[in-house]
């Protein structure tokens, strides 16, 4: 038997297929496009040109845009999903920082991967992956490169707005300054660290941290917030994307065998 998982985001869709013993038989991640639904039904034909339809058990979707797949089983909140996906790949998980395209967020699980609290930014662009690609552009540096470029520094220039546009004319003033586009760019993901850490604080940080969505594949950002917070930062063990999406399949898989 096979598990959908579909976790669509503001930037990226991501879809994973599980087998009844967990394993990922299929993933893969997408845009999501202006037409969320195109990209979830491009992962969905790719999925079963791998597996037998009539094998598929359960669909879950996930994300900002679970609520429009009109094929999926259940809808499911995004905190959920990465709380399972995670917990299941790491029973020392207690703190789950996700940082996307459009948002970041913070889960705080129990011993039992119960989420216990968790806070959410979606309102500002400060502390997610679309002010990292903003800035990345304005220094003209590869968003590839960006997190490398950061930890080249040994001074990391002062950027004091929290707001993602004054914090990008700050940008503008210090190159005008000449300042340095290796301090220039540590700044940037340290203001994002202490942003992001700033949240997980406020609802407590309990080790082991775990640090997914797409912004996780920068290693700029993974340092600062190691500094910020004090503690280890780890990596899910599987690709940072696809956490929610696998918690969803997961979901499926559970409501099956209850």
């Amino acid at each position: 038997m096979y598990f959908v998982g579909i976790d669509i985001g503001s930037t990226t869709t991501k879809l994973v297929v599980i087998d009844e013993s967990k394993e990922i038989v299929f993933s893969e991640v997408l845009p999501t496009s202006s037409v969320p639904l195109r990209a979830v039904q491009t992962l969905f034909d790719k999925a079963l040109s791998k597996i037998d339809k009539t094998k598929v058990k359960t669909i879950i979707a996930t994300g900002y845009g679970r609520h429009t797949v009109p094929f999926a089983d259940k809808a499911v909140t995004e905190i959920t999903c990465h709380a399972v996906g995670i917990f299941t790949l790491n029973k020392q998980a207690r703190t789950i920082i996700d940082i996307g395209g459009q948002d970041s967020k913070v889960i705080r699980l129990d011993e039992f991967g119960n989420v216990e609290n968790f806070k959410m930014n979606d309102k500002c662009a400060a502390g997610t992956g679309k002010f990292l690609e903003v800035i990345a552009n304005r220094l003209e540096v590869n968003l590839e490169e960006f997190g490398q470029l950061a930890l080249r520094s040994k001074h990391p220039a002062q950027i004091s707005s929290v707001c993602a546009v004054f914090a990008e004319s700050e940008v503008v003033s210090l190159l005008a300054s000449g300042a340095d586009k290796i301090d220039i760019a540590a700044g940037i993901h340290l203001s994002i660290a202490d942003r992001v850490g700033a949240m997980a604080k406020s609802i407590g940080v309990k080790p082991e941290v775990v640090f997914t969505g797409g912004v996780a594949q920068n290693p700029g950002v993974k340092f600062f917030l190691e500094k910020v917070l004090g503690v280890k930062v780890s990596l899910p063990g599987i690709s940072p994307y696809l956490t929610g999406a696998l918690g969803a399949a997961i979901l499926g898989l559970n409501a099956v065998r209850s």
